[in-house]
């Protein structure tokens, strides 16, 4: 079956490529193999040069690289270079950091020399989502790398040619044959690569489906599994938050990508001192926003990535409406080529209804009235992901209770969730798994071993 690459503003097909056969499998499988046992012996020194080289390759060429993912997903084309930007930073991060956070910790026991060692575990596949292609693969390749284990790359089928450019970066960055390496194959393969001795752990970012599926066949081979799934994160906003800060920025949460991400702001918890006024201008300015094409550096909001995800979007908003929920602008595909949604949001959303219960990834925003920072808490928690949360508030006391409350694996406090290279990134119940980021993401996929000596 050819995996093609279809252009979401316009619907156009813009290329098709073969799915990869058994034997090349086993063949890249094979290389992968011998060049872990190579580059594990590489020095930290080199592994930095390389990664700062990709660092540089990225910047010089960032407009190509973004061009592509906006092609091939419908990311603002702006944003598109931005992602490409984070990519370096990610590189540049672990170059600087990596071997830093690996160090040997020793530990004072009875023996005459005890410490741990973190050594590499092997060829790591990397099962990654299109909403961020380029992103989602540094984040995960950085620090694996940097580590001394070697990559092999499942992408999205939608984003081939993201997927074909990240490979040859790391080869032109100067890493040898085999150690990064895309995989281009059909879902329905993925459990036997699983599978297969020479994989030694297994990372995916992706729906919460997709991630029991990876986690179910990992945990079946008891190999290491690192799991970014979904998520429904709340927006809070409290009186004292500074309004007008907290109203620009929820449009935002709610819209960038199109909506088209684990960590944007889905479920609005609203005070009720400031609730009305909070809600027409939520609205009004979901209303203005401009929808269109995503190279051009007016539009605010492009296509969603698929038709299927269009339609799932649709269906979601219309279940949600049936189920008692009152629709305030929006609630529509927007008619001719293209996959775009019209910005919508919900009030009076009832909680077992899909906007409440389920990840909405389109442009769609449920809104909640809250009494208090207790009740915003209770509402906040009743949902199955804990991934993140984006709290508005400016009391020192509700600042200590979201933090310390909240059932999530990161709060940001008056700013937008967001991953950050310096911090680590996951979430907690059927958001996920393990951590990716920061000085923990690095030692994920690594072996930390204990060493006595006597």
């Amino acid at each position: 079956m050819a995996i093609a690459s279809v252009n979401p503003a316009t619907g156009e097909k813009l290329k098709e490529f073969p799915a990869l056969d058994e034997g090349e499998i086993a063949n890249r499988l094979g290389r992968a193999e011998r060049a872990f046992q190579k580059y594990r012996r590489v020095a930290f020194s080199e592994r930095s040069e390389m990664l700062e080289a990709a660092a540089e390759l990225l910047l010089r060429e960032k407009e190509k690289f973004a061009r592509i993912i906006t092609l091939e997903m419908g990311k603002l084309f702006r944003d598109s270079v931005a992602e490409i930007e984070k990519c370096s930073r990610a590189c540049r991060f672990y170059a600087d950091n990596g071997e830093r956070f690996l160090e040997d910790e020793v530990t004072q026991t009875d023996a005459a020399q005890s410490y741990v060692q973190y050594q590499p575990l092997g060829p790591v596949l990397a099962i990654m989502p299109w909403n961020f292609p380029f992103w989602q693969v540094f984040r995960f390749a950085a620090p694996a790398l940097m580590a001394g284990n070697v990559g092999l790359l499942k992408h999205a089928s939608n984003v081939p040619q993201c997927a074909l450019a990240i490979e040859q970066i790391f080869c032109r960055a100067g890493f040898d044959d085999g150690v990064f390496q895309t995989l281009l194959i059909e879902p329905e393969r993925v459990e036997k690569l699983i599978a297969d001795p020479r994989v030694k752990a297994v990372t995916l970012t992706g729906s919460e489906k997709a991630g029991s599926a990876v986690a179910s066949i990992a945990g079946r081979e008891i190999k290491k599994t690192v799991l970014e799934l979904g998520g429904s994160d709340a927006f809070i906003v409290m009186p004292s938050a500074d309004f007008e800060r907290a109203l620009s920025t929820a449009v935002k949460a709610r819209t960038i990508n199109t909506g088209q991400s684990c960590i944007a702001a889905k479920r609005f918890f609203i005070a009720a001192e400031i609730y009305d006024e909070f809600l027409d201008q939520f609205v009004a300015r979901m209303r203005s926003l401009k929808i269109g094409d995503p190279m051009d550096p007016a539009t605010e909001v492009g296509p969603l990535a698929t038709e299927q995800i269009l339609q799932g979007v649709h269906e979601q908003v219309q279940k949600t409406i049936a189920a008692g929920a009152k629709l305030l602008t929006g609630g529509n595909r927007i008619h001719g080529p293209g996959f775009f949604y019209e910005p919508t949001v919900l009030v009076d959303v009832p909680r077992d209804a899909p906007a409440c219960r389920e990840e909405v990834f389109g442009p769609v925003a449920s809104v909640f009235k809250i009494s208090d920072a207790a009740h915003a808490i209770e509402m906040a928690n009743d949902s199955v992901f804990g991934l993140g949360a984006s709290v508005w508030t400016n009391d020192p006391e509700e600042q200590e209770l979201f933090t310390s409350d909240l059932e999530t694996g990161m709060v940001f406090i008056n700013a937008m969730v967001a991953s950050d290279p310096r911090l680590p990134f996951g979430g907690v119940k059927r958001s996920g798994f393990g951590r990716e980021l920061g000085a923990a993401g690095i030692r994920e996929f690594t072996n930390a071993q204990a060493i006595w000596i006597r």
